[in-house]
């Protein structure tokens, strides 16, 4: 495990993000496109055993495909950090969502979050010398995303903004296209890279131009004590077949049920 550096934690709690370069090797990302390849097909709401196709571009449950996902959920390059900077001070953990973001040309993501909605659920808090975050993301690349690629995009600083960015929303009352945000900043990373932020930072993602697709996985983290955002849960399969530490993640607090239940 590598715990954050004394440079990371400044850097995080400065800007709300910070970059793992190589956080996984060329072989585990081939490995990861080669398993999640099967899934990318599937319609919007189809579901392939307890993996789920729940939005256009998102495929949740990516640990049910299988051990290459099951490794990411406590993987060494970036579990360390967020037991430091989202767990409840016990270093506990839960996995909010396991999903990968394939898109291809012209999409993009609206600017969103902020630190003026202050909601408890992606908060950032520093409290008597320890992070309190409600959650935290790696996003891992799957593929090179650079220039035209759709790269992550970030307002730093914003996960303490008291203040709505003044571009925050459009005309038409829809989150505005980062592209356009004073402010805002491309994320690049290289196959294998990793950005790890508070969700509460304003973030969402330029539009890409260039042709091909780009492929992100999505991991977020929270206190024990939380819940799915969408009620996916993993299966029995998984929670059998996973180690004691991941396990933790998935279900860090078991159901409390009568000795006769089912």
């Amino acid at each position: 495990m590598s715990e954050p550096t004394p440079m990371e934690d400044y850097l995080f709690d400065l800007r709300g993000y910070v970059i793992v370069r190589n956080a996984v090797t060329k072989d585990d990302v081939r490995t990861l496109n080669e398993a999640l390849g099967p899934y990318v097909s599937m319609e919007n709401g189809e579901w392939r055993g307890w993996v789920h196709r729940y939005k256009q571009h998102e495929i949740h449950c990516l640990y049910e495909i299988g051990e290459p996902y099951e490794r990411l959920l406590d993987h060494p390059s970036w579990i360390d950090h967020m037991r430091k900077w989202c767990s409840s001070g016990d270093g506990k953990l839960f996995i909010d969502e396991a999903f990968v973001n394939v898109r291809g040309q012209d999409g993009q993501t609206g600017m969103h979050n902020g630190g003026h909605h202050g909601t408890p659920r992606t908060q950032y808090r520093f409290r008597d010398g320890q992070f309190r975050c409600g959650q935290v993301n790696a996003i891992l690349a799957l593929t090179d995303i650079g220039a035209g690629d759709g790269p992550t995009m970030v307002v730093p600083g914003s996960h303490k903004a008291n203040l709505i960015h003044p571009a925050y929303l459009d005309q038409e009352n829809r989150p505005r296209s980062l592209d356009d945000v004073e402010g805002a900043v491309e994320v690049h990373l290289d196959a294998g890279d990793a950005v790890l932020f508070v969700d509460c930072m304003s973030h969402g993602s330029a539009r890409r131009t260039n042709p091909g697709e780009r492929r992100i996985v999505i991991y977020r983290y929270g206190p024990h004590w939380a819940h799915s955002r969408y009620g996916h849960k993993p299966s029995r399969d998984v929670l059998q077949r996973v180690t004691p530490a991941q396990r933790a993640i998935l279900e860090p607090i078991p159901p409390l049920l009568p000795p006769d239940a089912g």
